[in-house]
């Protein structure tokens, strides 16, 4: 394996190439250019990354909430070679489709369970949820009620980047550009207690979440409704995760008004929560699955709608095109490598292994940060999680009087030490790959409770709250 540290002058002239000419995903492009560049992420084994200035850091995002069976699998590298040189691409448009693609549909569906029997195949997350808008209009337009136009999400909710996809989210700064949403999509509250119903009953507050569901619903119109669409655990809107109940009475309003209920998986699938879905860990029964990122451990660009037998039943007795689809839709190679990948998830009980190992183990090592004065919770579900800060303990109050000033300060420590977490707004968030060790988990928390310890001072002289 090459040494990931490239010489001073190489990293120069990338940094050079990257503000010149490079525009990353999500990203302040004068800060980029104010930085001088990113960081160049040169190499990764397991659980950690390395740059081309030769530090070593532990991956608590596991790339981008994706790389699930962890860095350096030769097995996903080799089925993806084997694949290239057999038939490297071909198309799904011509009444044709590849062996991996068919083979994957059929592995994904074995491990849905119930009636998701169908899939869909597309690049990324945002492409999955086109799909879902798409799909789901166009069934209650052949069901003959096609005022059913109307999806209802949360705010906070991340499903994409695409018009559609940040539409259907419920994030504020995407909206303000772009003119969005689009019309037909409605926003009620998300399921996020520690930060909207400090001290209430978690019960009481799970029912009056999912109670603002239907009341949206009363208030549009049910004839209007065509879906509820939400993350099992809202991965970006700062691991939110519900209170016990909510999701069985978010299922049972859907089927009071005889609207589909789709489960973004983007985030929560492929065993982040300790099964194969989120939706099996909360015990509901979706119409359409919504994947991506941990189907290929992020190994190549592929995603997934899964749709159930009903509504697959009602197109096929309708007849007719569904015009939608993807140039790299059914990627044979994407599909191959995604097979390996479920695979090594399923040979390797990593599944298992986070349910009944390192999610526990994690849980466990959070306690050590509970109690932190600059801590107001730390929570986790099998190997996803986040920690809360505050300015006073035993409070959700904010530093300044507003999120988003202190999370950003404590990451850039975490960074600097050797641990790669992501701050949304006051939330430390962190979702390692499956393979993490104890000892991993133990510097993961290690270094977070650090880096609070040395950000703890220059909190401290923050303005007081207005």
């Amino acid at each position: 394996m090459t040494d990931a540290k490239l010489p001073a002058h190489e990293v120069a002239e990338l940094k050079r190439l990257d503000v010149a000419h490079h525009l990353p995903g999500q990203s302040d492009y004068r800060l980029q250019a104010e930085l001088g560049g990113s960081r160049i992420i040169t190499r990764a084994e397991g659980c950690t990354i390395h740059d081309a200035d030769g530090n070593a850091i532990l991956d608590g995002m596991a790339g981008l909430w994706c790389v699930n069976a962890g860095y350096g699998r030769e097995e996903l590298a080799r089925a993806a070679y084997e694949q290239m040189l057999q038939l490297p691409y071909y198309n799904t448009f011509f009444k044709t489709a590849s062996a991996p693609a068919v083979r994957l549909a059929a592995a994904i569906s074995a491990r849905l369970g119930h009636n998701l029997s169908h899939v869909f195949f597309n690049t990324s997350g945002s492409e999955a949820n086109d799909t879902v808008l798409r799909l789901v209009r166009h069934y209650w337009a052949v069901r003959g009620q096609p005022k059913r136009r109307i999806f209802i999400s949360r705010h906070n909710a991340y499903h994409g980047s695409t018009v559609a996809g940040a539409s259907l989210g419920g994030m504020k700064a995407m909206h303000e550009q772009g003119d969005l949403p689009i019309p037909g999509v409605e926003h009620v509250m998300q399921p996020y207690a520690f930060g909207m119903a400090f001290g209430e009953d978690p019960a009481a507050f799970g029912a009056r979440a999912a109670a603002s569901i239907e009341e949206r619903i009363q208030k549009v119109g049910p004839e209007n409704v065509a879906a509820f669409i939400g993350e099992p655990i809202q991965g970006a809107g700062g691991v939110v995760v519900p209170p016990p109940g909510y999701w069985t009475q978010v299922e049972a309003i859907c089927r009071k008004y005889g609207i589909l209920l789709v489960s973004d998986e983007v985030i929560c699938g492929f065993g982040r929560l300790g099964r194969w879905f989120g939706f099996q860990h909360f015990g509901v029964r979706p119409d359409i699955v919504s994947m991506a990122k941990g189907l290929s451990s992020g190994y190549l660009p592929i995603s997934a709608t899964a749709v159930s037998a009903d509504i697959v039943a009602t197109l096929r007795e309708a007849g007719g095109e569904f015009v939608h689809g993807y140039t790299y839709s059914g990627h044979p190679t994407c599909a191959a490598v995604a097979l390996k990948n479920l695979e090594i998830l399923s040979r390797e009980r990593l599944v298992e292994r986070t349910a009944e190992d390192t999610g526990p183990y994690l849980a466990r090592a959070l306690d050590r940060l509970r109690g932190h004065p600059l801590v107001g919770e730390a929570r986790s579900v099998g190997l996803i999680g986040g920690v809360e800060i505050v300015a006073r303990p035993g409070t959700n109050e904010r530093f300044a009087g507003k999120e988003g000033t202190a999370g950003p300060i404590v990451r850039d420590i975490c960074i600097r030490n050797g641990l790669m977490v992501r701050a949304i707004r006051d939330t430390l968030v962190f979702c390692p790959p499956l393979i993490i060790s104890h000892a991993e988990i133990d510097r993961l928390v290690d270094t977070m409770r650090a880096a609070l310890d040395e950000a703890a001072p220059a909190l401290r002289a923050l303005p007081a709250a207005a």
